[in-house]
């Protein structure tokens, strides 16, 4: 608290921003350096809602959900000057390793000419194929997000007549970003079905859909599509974890001259007057942004909110299927495709796969409430890039696994939570030899959990569904019809993940308006 809570109440200010999200501080920021009076009001004693740091294990500092950059933009690292205040990031180019229950696996480098070399190797029909695979992204992404102002992730999101007029007669583009599942692009250009599973979880991350279901290859592309470091699609590990992104968008803001006050929940939303505390205080000011989800702002709002608006709200699916653990190790795991402890794989990201009956029985088992027989989960390792996060000796890994239901049918998360971390650690244990002996510790946030933790309703990790029905212009704008309310989070175009362009875009919109009344 940077002063007591009637003294900011006090105070007459020109924005407030509800949640401290890092959109929601890189929004903060861009409006304080254009001169307005900036007041932040986080409801938690933390700073940063999914992208932050905790200490879940003593002496070990983690991200509790977000986990890796790539989608951040560039144009935001540079406008606010991160790499002055400390960012530096360590490219993950050795890209996504995947073991097979046949003891066969496949390194899918981030270095072109070292990939092709592995799938020739793995399945050498398929070369071709994946070639062209990679190609069509390639286009989507320089049609729609090329280097420089032309990104159609800067501004008011485009029309479906705009991108279309980008991607000319591109039909594959087309059908990629509108169209085909995870598994129809897939089997559109490999033939190995192992290759085919090897990539089918990157069309469903943080996403409540299978990726037989319509629509998920769009899913591949968004993870896809960015240019952080002029790398294109590359990701990479943030040095202190990825919660240092929403310290360093604070430091921004707070350098403007935007006040940031944590553990002040807002009860309700006041269009054109401010904000009501959980406290009774009332604060002043025209303008409120929400970074909160679009459910929790609708219940800020209450009757104050604009009948279309609550349906396009209430339309938006938002229940999360993810669930996420931290678990600190003694070693690293030792794949069985390809022994070692600390091997060229574990510098990337690594898949513990399901074929695709799996796919398709654990999407509809976590539908019914029931935990499926296993869990796709995709690890990610900080201490390997960054061994300041843990001490001497010890890793950490992150874990991303779908799917677990929301609800379950019989029992509760309380009640159910150390099976779902069996199943994990025994679903990535049948590609590894020592889960049972590397494993000191582990925590397991469900969506409930994520839910409650970080205030993003249904634990779903993007505050709603990414699929193209709720992308581009279907996505919500900044601008609301309430008079003076603004959202900045990632329900908001360009969608989900540590993008920050999120909380620009808000600035720019409110600054917008600003200079034309």
């Amino acid at each position: 608290m940077p002063a007591p809570i009637k003294e900011l109440a006090q105070q007459a200010w020109d924005i407030i921003i509800v949640g401290a999200g890092h959109n929601g501080l890189a929004c903060a920021a861009y409006l304080a350096r254009a001169g307005k009076k900036v007041l932040v009001l986080e409801s938690r004693e933390r700073i940063g809602g999914a992208c932050t740091i905790e200490e879940p294990f003593p002496g070990v500092r983690m991200s509790p959900c977000a986990y890796l950059a790539g989608l951040l933009h560039p144009l935001v690292v540079e406008e606010l000057n991160l790499p002055q205040r400390g960012f530096t990031w360590t490219p993950a180019v050795n890209g996504l390793f995947v073991p097979f229950l046949d003891g066969s696996s496949i390194q899918l480098w981030d270095d072109d000419e070292k990939c092709e070399d592995e799938v020739r190797r793995f399945s050498a029909g398929d070369v071709d194929g994946w070639r062209a695979m990679n190609g069509v992204i390639q286009r989507l992404r320089d049609a729609l997000r090329p280097a420089g102002q032309e990104d159609f992730w800067i501004g008011d999101a485009p029309t479906r007549e705009q991108i279309e007029e980008r991607l000319g007669k591109d039909e594959e583009a087309r059908r990629l970003l509108f169209d085909w599942s995870m598994a129809e692009l897939v089997e559109h250009y490999l033939r190995d079905e192992r290759l085919q599973t090897a990539y089918l979880g990157q069309g469903v991350i943080g996403t409540n859909a299978s990726p037989f279901d319509p629509g998920t290859a769009s899913i591949r592309f968004h993870h896809a599509s960015g240019r952080l470091g002029g790398m294109p699609g590359m990701w990479g590990y943030v040095k202190g974890g990825m919660g240092m992104v929403s310290f360093y968008f604070c430091d921004a803001a707070r350098e403007a001259g935007a006040v940031v006050a944590a553990g002040v929940p807002v009860a309700g939303i006041l269009p054109g007057e401010g904000v009501l505390l959980e406290g009774g205080e009332r604060v002043i000011a025209p303008i409120v942004i929400s970074n909160a989800d679009p459910k929790r702002t609708l219940q800020m709002l209450g009757s104050a909110a604009d009948g279309s608006w609550r349906s396009k709200i209430e339309s938006v699916p938002i229940e999360g299927c993810t669930v996420k653990l931290n678990v600190l190790l003694s070693e690293l795991p030792n794949f069985t495709a390809r022994p070692g402890t600390r091997e060229p794989h574990h510098f990337g990201q690594i898949n513990a796969p399901l074929i695709k009956e799996e796919w398709k029985k654990g999407y509809a088992a976590a539908l019914s409430g029931r935990l499926p027989e296993h869990l796709w989960c995709e690890l990610y390792f900080q201490s390997v890039h960054d061994a300041s996060v843990v001490p001497q000796g010890q890793h950490t890994m992150s874990i991303f696994a779908q799917y677990v239901p929301y609800r379950f049918e019989t029992g509760t998360w309380d009640t159910r939570r150390d099976e779902v971390q069996k199943l994990a650690l025994t679903s990535l244990g049948r590609f590894c030899s020592n889960m049972d002996t590397a494993v000191l510790d582990a925590q397991v946030l469900g969506p409930p959990d994520i839910e409650e933790k970080v205030g993003l309703t249904g634990g779903h990790i993007f505050q709603g569904e990414c699929l193209p029905p709720y992308m581009w212009s279907n996505r919500l704008s900044a601008r609301t019809p309430m008079p003076g309310v603004y959202l900045c989070g990632a329900c908001t175009h360009p969608g989900g993940s540590v993008i920050g362009i999120n909380g620009r875009n808000a600035a720019m919109a409110v600054l917008k308006d600003l200079k034309q009344k």
